[in-house]
């Protein structure tokens, strides 16, 4: 079970609006067969670890992290392909809190007479299904923040430069592979013309959809971002704006889309959100600057937030200002995790809600 959960973490954030699952099957102590989700989200995990296995499935066992799908969707259910194999048994690690799923499989493939146990490695499973099950329950996507700070927690105001290492840079990309949609504000856009892609060699092709809050249209028609946008990898959310500038997002290619504002000039945060989730969005990482980092904070929107910190200390000029949602941070993040890794004198602190 602990290598079909690498499985699902490898393809995690990969597979649309279907969970990430891991297979394996194994017969006579043997692994003879694995299987993922496919990208996109089909076809499911079981069904490529029957198609992919090097034997017969008489008297094998499959394990799996999640419970398979029992249902008819866009593809058939993965307990017809299961009883098709011949399969003796079947171990899923967590069931499923999908309501067309939830508990049926057992019956089914027990009504097979295919053996049929849960619960193996439990705990650690269920854990790494946190965003899914908050994707099902809240129909919500599951939202990662990040921002980078130097050692005495300031941020740069003016010009987008470096303040962590090319290792802290790095992990910014993973986490760009691993979310399906990307947020900013037109702030950042026009202040960084940021690419907002991943650019880890052989993984650009899983670069996530970038999403940008701009109420009047402001955005730097020259930027990256305008430039390289399509209807399948740019939105834009506005409240006011001329027809022609409207006109003009459209005819390049981006999807515009018209939210209310609040009286502070702001959209409301909880309205964007359900609307991504309709949108297909799953996991989305927010890259703002201060004021729209510490507006989601403040509102507890993150799920889980990384906080990079440089090695260096920087002097209080016009060029640097203090992260001014730090010590909203702290309070309303009470769960705190540094992650182990190698990144140098960098530190990367994950906050959970």
């Amino acid at each position: 079970m602990d290598l079909a959960l690498d499985l699902a973490r490898s393809n995690e954030g990969l597979t649309g609006t279907n969970p990430s699952v891991g297979c394996i099957i194994v017969k006579h102590d043997k692994i003879i067969s694995i299987g993922q989700t496919s990208y996109n989200g089909r076809p499911h995990a079981e069904v490529n670890a029957i198609k992919n296995s090097i034997e017969n499935l008489n008297d094998a066992t499959m394990y799996v992290t999640l419970e398979p799908c029992s249902h008819h969707g866009v593809t058939p259910p993965c307990t017809s392909s299961i009883i098709k194999s011949k399969l003796k048994e079947v171990i899923y690690s967590i069931i499923d809190i999908d309501q067309r799923v939830k508990g049926k499989t057992y019956k089914i493939l027990k009504s097979k007479k295919i053996k049929v146990r849960t619960g193996l490695l439990k705990k650690k499973v269920k854990q790494f299904y946190t965003p899914y099950f908050f994707n099902r329950q809240k129909k919500l996507p599951y939202v990662s923040g990040k921002i980078a700070i130097s050692k005495n927690n300031l941020i740069f105001s003016k010009k987008n430069r470096k303040i962590t290492n090319i290792k802290s840079d790095k992990f910014t990309h993973f986490l760009r592979y691993k979310n399906d949609s990307i947020l900013i504000s037109y702030r950042t856009l026009n202040k960084d013309n940021p690419k907002l892609n991943c650019r880890l060699k052989g993984l650009e092709k899983f670069s996530p959809k970038r999403i940008i809050l701009d109420n009047k249209l402001k955005t730097n028609t020259n930027s990256y971002l305008f430039k390289t946008a399509n209807k399948e990898n740019t939105i834009f959310f506005y409240n006011e704006a001329i027809k022609s500038k409207i006109l003009e997002f459209k005819k390049n290619k981006i999807t515009v889309l018209k939210l209310n504002i609040d009286n502070n000039k702001r959209f409301n945060p909880s309205i964007i959100f359900k609307k991504l989730y309709t949108l297909g969005c799953r996991n989305v990482l927010v890259e703002g600057g201060d004021e729209l980092t510490k507006n989601f904070v403040s509102n507890k929107i993150f799920n889980q937030f990384f906080l990079f910190k440089g090695s260096k200390d920087l002097s209080k000029s016009f060029e640097f200002k203090e992260f001014s949602g730090l010590k909203i941070l702290k309070k309303n993040y009470k769960k705190r995790l540094k992650i182990n890794s190698n990144f140098g004198k960098d530190t990367i602190t994950l906050y959970k809600n």
